[in-house]
């Protein structure tokens, strides 16, 4: 196994591509606030992982229900529309408060999958030079 391909470091490298994709999709939501019929997007991610999780069918068993197998789970963060709401009466349905609080998260996750992926560095490098 190559130590740049496992799971753990493919799961985390996937959670950032999100982030990013996410921080794309709301920065687009707020630039279009004013533009009549405009319906906001979001990014499926968190979703999509629970349901890998919960679906494991490598032949290794864990100790966890929460542990990922040799090859790891399969997801993609898609982007989709809400289409069935409105905020105003020309059909636009981008709440700026709503947009502002997602960005804080997604800054959170990104500054979190960020130093996950820092921890993961420093355990290899530990490995390699000898290191308690």
């Amino acid at each position: 196994m190559n130590m740049f391909d496992t799971p753990i470091f493919n799961l985390l490298q996937t959670g950032l591509d999100a982030t990013a994709l996410r921080q794309r999709v709301i920065a687009n939501n707020v630039a279009n606030i004013n533009t009549p019929g405009f319906k906001k997007s979001y990014v499926s991610f968190e979703d999509q992982l629970k349901i890998a999780m919960g679906k494991s069918s490598d032949s290794l068993k864990g100790t966890h229900p929460w542990h990922i197998g040799v090859t790891g789970p399969e997801i993609k963060p898609e982007v989709k529309q809400v289409s069935e709401t409105t905020m105003r009466f020309d059909g636009n349905n981008v709440d700026i408060d709503e947009e502002m609080v997602n960005l804080a998260a997604t800054t959170i996750q990104y500054d979190v999958i960020s130093q996950g992926i820092i921890d993961h560095f420093n355990i290899l490098g530990n490995v390699i030079g000898g290191r308690r």
